[in-house]
């Protein structure tokens, strides 16, 4: 004879578990069916993310093919995101290169990251991408969120541009092509309430509070092309602060490697919990491939309550100027 026991999951989705039993002895293994009860919580209240490493070149086909390969990779490892890093779909030679093959959001090329995000049946980060800006001297360094039937859901400009002198390294002036964007971004995702960011914007923590204490977001992306000398310093420290002070998940794909003579990145893709633990990191630091990790939303509410920072930060408005 076979009877079934029956639990439910957080969104009251019942559990059949088996109990076999005969006219002469019953019993059921309590803690067993307990620990597939629990299990089965654990993952209806989770959901898989993959975050990607790669080398962009000056060839969009390229780029495109080793993107391809990152997206089947996730599909298999059962994912339901695939964040790609900054300047996933081109990294040109010299400053300047990617004026040229900047296009709009219906262009060719952002619409082959749909149909590939739409036939693979995941969602993707794509951060930033060379989105013609007002005129033909100027783009803008855009993260756009695609949902799995090939729909843009979000995008977000790059607010922080990077002109900087990098200390024992070469100057950038990021602003010398590219307009800032103006408005913060977030929005809902299978792994998710996702606020979005960009590279250099990792060294302002104001958005991030923004994104968290305004916006509500769970989960913080942080595509990025960061140089070796900053990596190096700052990266995963950076990452990991972001991450505690806000207590979200923070996702970060880097380029990794020389993308020409004059051009190399740390790399370093890493997953962070809400804790501040690295969760997901490729073995080598400059490979191209994917890490996964799952998105534990009881973990987030876990943090959030016994440290209950939301109730204890003062407002915005809290920090006026003092009196001289």
């Amino acid at each position: 004879m076979l009877n079934r026991c029956v639990y439910f999951t957080p969104n009251g989705a019942p559990l059949y578990h088996p109990i076999r039993s005969s006219h002469v002895n019953s019993y059921v293994n309590y803690s067993t069916v307990q620990a597939r009860a629990q299990s089965a919580m654990a993952a209806a209240n989770s959901v898989r993310v993959a975050a990607a490493q790669m080398t962009s070149v000056n060839d969009i086909a390229s780029n495109f093919a080793t993107c391809s390969r990152l997206v089947k990779e996730a599909v298999s490892a059962g994912a339901k995101m695939l964040c790609l890093p900054e300047n996933f779909s081109y990294v040109g030679s010299k400053s300047g290169d990617s004026l040229l093959i900047a296009e709009p959001l219906d262009g060719p090329i952002m619409q082959k990251y749909c149909s590939l995000a739409r036939e693979s049946g995941i969602w993707l980060s794509l951060g930033g991408f060379q989105e013609k800006g007002h005129d033909d001297a100027h783009l803008r360094n855009t993260h756009v969120i695609i949902d799995d039937a090939g729909n843009i859901r979000s995008t977000y400009s790059k607010i922080h541009l990077f002109d900087v002198d990098v200390p024992g390294g070469a100057v950038y002036k990021e602003s010398s092509f590219t307009e800032p964007g103006k408005d913060i971004a977030a929005v809902d995702s299978p792994i998710g309430r996702l606020g979005l960011t960009v590279c250099y914007d990792l060294r302002f923590p104001e958005i991030y509070q923004q994104l968290r204490f305004q916006h509500e977001a769970q989960v913080i992306l942080v595509p990025a092309a960061f140089t070796t000398v900053t990596g190096q310093a700052h990266w995963e420290i950076l990452l990991r602060a972001r991450a505690i002070e806000t207590q979200c998940y923070v996702i970060a794909s880097a380029q990794a490697g020389k993308h020409s003579e004059k051009r190399e990145s740390y790399g370093e893709t890493l997953i962070i919990d809400p804790w501040g633990t690295v969760v997901g990191r490729l073995p080598d630091r400059v490979s191209t491939g994917i890490t996964v990790a799952d998105i534990d939303f009881s973990l987030i509410d876990s943090v959030r309550a016994k440290m209950p920072i939301a109730k204890h930060r003062k407002p915005f408005d809290f920090w006026r100027p003092a009196s001289l």
